[in-house]
């Protein structure tokens, strides 16, 4: 517990005397499971080959553990593959893509990001791209599942997500490509669904980044056997050999040399996903941790979801907006100094770190409440949160000339 100075209280104001034991609320990389220290890697395999015995018996430790905590069907794929989540959806986009038309669906900076691949570097013609603003989600109804789907499940920068997937169809023709990095380990995913998804271990279990995940159900592993795309294909994106699936890929033979350090620290989240109660457990503690942002965002004025609708909004990257009556009459560019300076204020006092929305979303807070975050440490935030509000208030000044409002 921390004692505030005299100089720190105010009898307007008082600054909290507890801070977070954690304040690493960052969307990305996320918070380490609760309890871990740099002994979490010491049975880390470095000096050694990755194509060692020990080295690939790491890599299809963490395979075969994520497939259980997640519950993959038997006949779904999961690799271990370049370049974080990111890499992991071009390497779908690029070996998948151009056998059918293409939707996307876009409602915040990386689906965006996706439709500009799809459109400016593959070059596809027949491309129809649905967005949305953000704390949005576009009209899930206008897809054509005849056709190639991408979509993320959870826009991390939006803080919006897919209210689960029964507007998914089951006889689809066209290949479902989901993003879900902020998703996978807080969501019950519907596999049957998903014909692809990625994800890194970066966010809801806190690992190092680097590597992504790709899994591959059957439909995308038959299309990939069955259609060569007409671009050439970078030696990292490259799945098949001679038409037929390189299961090695799947089995811990990475495409490239994989960082041992970040693998060892992968299978200690696994560990302690499994140790607490598996995936229930992981959705059950990112489920209370929005309750308590819900419970104090309901009684707070000056503050509110920027995702109007409970059901597309995310349980794991909450995204906040400043809706106080004297924050609306600033002009943008002070309203988006407000915000930041508002982040800045709650990172020097060490209350919470980083968690000022994304660069390219409207300004506001972003605070990661994944399962490894403690629902207690986000309880003691939200003083700290209504503190820095009323001490960044008081140093601007409402612009008064009606051309600045």
């Amino acid at each position: 517990m921390v004692t505030p100075t005299k100089s720190d209280v105010h009898p307007r104001n008082p600054k909290p005397g507890v801070r977070p034991r954690n304040p690493r609320f960052s969307s990305g990389p996320c918070a380490k499971r609760p309890g871990w220290s740099t002994a979490a890697l010491a049975g880390v395999l470095v000096g050694r080959s990755h194509r060692s015995a020990p080295g690939k018996a790491k890599l299809a430790e963490v395979i075969e553990k994520s497939k259980a905590i997640l519950g993959l069907p038997d006949d779904y794929r999961l690799g271990i593959v370049p370049a974080s989540d990111t890499g992991a959806v071009e390497m779908a986009l690029w070996t998948l893509l151009g056998a059918r038309g293409v939707d996307v669906l876009a409602w915040e900076s990386f689906g965006s990001g996706w439709a500009d691949d799809v459109r400016n570097q593959l070059k596809l013609k027949d491309l129809r791209v649905f967005e949305a603003p953000y704390g949005e989600l576009p009209d899930l109804g206008q897809v054509d599942f005849s056709r190639d789907l991408i979509f993320t499940w959870n826009g991390t920068t939006s803080g919006v997500c897919v209210p689960g997937g029964e507007w998914i169809a089951s006889d689809r023709r066209g290949l479902t490509i989901c993003d879900a990095t902020s998703a996978v380990f807080a969501y019950d995913l519907p596999w049957e669904k998903l014909d692809v998804v990625t994800y890194s271990w970066q966010k809801v279990l806190g690992g190092e980044g680097q590597h992504g995940v790709l899994i591959l159900g059957p439909r995308a592993v038959e299309r990939l056997q069955s259609y060569r795309p007409p671009w050439p294909l970078p030696k990292i994106f490259r799945l098949t050999r001679n038409a037929k699936l390189i299961e090695g890929l799947f089995e811990g033979a990475t495409i490239n040399t994989p960082s041992m350090l970040a693998v060892e620290d992968a299978l200690d989240g696994l560990n302690w996903a499994s140790a607490i109660g598996g995936l229930e457990a992981l959705t059950a503690r990112t489920r209370a941790n929005l309750a308590a942002i819900e419970e104090w965002v309901s009684a707070t004025p000056w503050i509110d979801f920027l995702v109007r609708e409970p059901a597309i909004r995310s349980r794991t990257s909450v995204c906040l907006k400043v809706v106080d009556s004297w924050f609306a009459a600033l002009e943008r560019g002070r309203r988006a100094a407000f915000t930041r300076r508002l982040a800045a204020v709650l990172a020097e006092e060490k209350a919470a770190l980083d968690i000022a929305s994304y660069r390219d979303a409207p300004p506001g807070l972003r605070i990661w409440a994944g399962a490894t975050v403690e629902k207690s440490d986000l309880v003691i935030l939200f003083p700290w949160l209504d503190w820095a509000f009323s001490t960044v208030k008081a140093e601007f000044s409402v612009p008064t000339k009606p051309d600045m409002l």
